[in-house]
Order: structure tokens, then C-alpha cells, then sequence
């Protein structure tokens, strides 16, 4: 099953409100949604950029994922997530490939969305997310 389009692109950045401010008075880019995922540990806010999403997000908790990540990395690109019809379709289908997952089971991310990671040592080094559209407008 071959994803549509790149649904978006996580950015890790330690602050929020900065980074939305760069975004938006470099870019002209205009900050639509601005949410908080407790279970994530993160808060996140949205950009679009033609078809695609970027997705800030600033952790809410050292210890949560971001937070472990900028301590680690600094800055930058956390992953970059694509827009499938069927996730449970698309996670078997990587586990049957010898994908290693970080979820066995599709959750609930931002805007309401069905997620999944694969794992990056399974995917060249980059964390992949995938995420269920529902709309079939989206696809």
C-alpha cells in the first residue's frame, strides 16, 4: 500500500513560541493549530506548506520523547510522517517485512489522527510515522 503524500514533517524545537515566530515572519507562514498531546509529553503547533504539514514540537517533560531527543540531538528534524488509507494494513505489512516497530498498535496523535512509528534502525536512520487519513479526499 503505497502512502499518498507526506502528511507532515516533525521539527523538534525548544521553544515553542520562538520557533512559531520564525516561522512565521520568515516564511509568511501562518501557525493554524496550536495543541497539547500529555500522553506525547509534547505540545505542538501547525504549519501548512502547500500539500504538507510541518509540526513543531516542544516537549512538556524532559524525560518525554522530545525532550530526551533535544538533550540528545539538539534541534532539528524529528521525523517525517506519512498519510496512509489503512494503518493496521500498513503495519502489518511493515512487521511482515522485518520492520521493527515502536508501535505494534496504531494511537492517537495529534489533530485526532491514528499514528505509528517505525523504528529507525529498521528505515535508514530516519523515524517514520505513519498516520491513518480517514478522508478520502486526503489520499
Amino acid at each position: 500500500m503505497k502512502p499518498s503524500h507526506i502528511e507532515h514533517i516533525g521539527i523538534a524545537v525548544a521553544n515553542l513560541e520562538r520557533a512559531i515566530n520564525f516561522y512565521e515572519n520568515v516564511f509568511d507562514l501562518k501557525c493554524y493549530k496550536i495543541e497539547d498531546v500529555a500522553d506525547q509529553k509534547v505540545r505542538t503547533a501547525f504549519f501548512m506548506v502547500g500539500h504538507t504539514k510541518i509540526e513543531l514540537l516542544e516537549s512538556t517533560d524532559p524525560e518525554g520523547p522530545i525532550g530526551r531527543f533535544i538533550e540528545n540531538k539538539g534541534e532539528g528534524i524529528h521525523h517525517i510522517a506519512f498519510a496512509v488509507g489503512n494503518i493496521s494494513e500498513q503495519l502489518r505489512r511493515a512487521k511482515k517485512g522485518g520492520i521493527r516497530l515502536i508501535d505494534n498498535d496504531p494511537r492517537k496523535g495529534a489533530e485526532g489522527l491514528d499514528i505509528a512509528f517505525l523504528h529507525p534502525k529498521s528505515t535508514g536512520g530516519v523515524l517514520i510515522e505513519i498516520c491513518e487519513v480517514k478522508n478520502p479526499r486526503d489520499l
